[in-house]
């Protein structure tokens, strides 16, 4: 009698989606926190401080973009990590995980706005109150990601050392 036997599959790692994503609240909470036209703990200039002044806004949108990059290249240091049982799986959870995250990082910025600052008569342009204008910052955090993990896989596959070029690559047949 035979058994049946069932392919298991790796299960994917919803830890590597789930930590990104909900990183992007402390995030979102440190952008408004030293953004111009935030808390503005960078520059604590206070003609920057508020959102009427437009020279405020792509300082503001440049902050949310140094963070999601460093947070990108923070992910791709644990993705690239050669202990992985599925480092393709992972990879894709820990990109559809920052994209989540940096989502997350903007609307938590956003409500951080509303619950700590003062009210905003935002009625002559949008980007008075504390907002992102350049939408496509977004897309940041799981593009630095690919491109530090691209990185990283390349320089540790220069760094292996060659054992004289007598290994042969295991898929490769013998010669008949």
């Amino acid at each position: 009698m035979t058994k049946a036997t069932r392919r298991t599959r790796p299960r994917l790692s919803w830890a590597v989606f789930a930590v990104p994503a909900a990183a992007g609240v402390p995030l979102g909470i440190l952008w408004w926190l030293l953004a111009p036209g935030g808390l503005n703990l960078i520059t604590r200039d206070p003609s920057l401080a508020s959102g009427t002044n437009p020279v405020v806004w792509l300082p503001r949108d440049l902050t949310l973009a140094g963070l999601l990059v460093l947070a990108g290249c923070l992910l791709a240091v644990f993705l690239a990590d050669r202990k992985r049982v599925d480092p393709q799986a992972d990879l894709v959870m820990g990109l559809a995980g920052a994209l989540c995250g940096a989502v997350t990082a903007w609307q938590a910025g956003l409500l951080s706005a509303q619950l700590w600052a003062p009210a905003v008569d935002a009625s002559a342009n949008a980007s008075i109150a504390f907002s992102l204008r350049a939408w496509p910052v977004l897309l940041l955090w799981p593009a630095a990601t690919a491109a530090s993990v691209f990185v990283l896989e390349l320089l540790n596959l220069l760094g292996r050392k060659s054992d004289g070029g007598t290994h042969q690559p295991q898929h490769a047949a013998a010669a008949p």
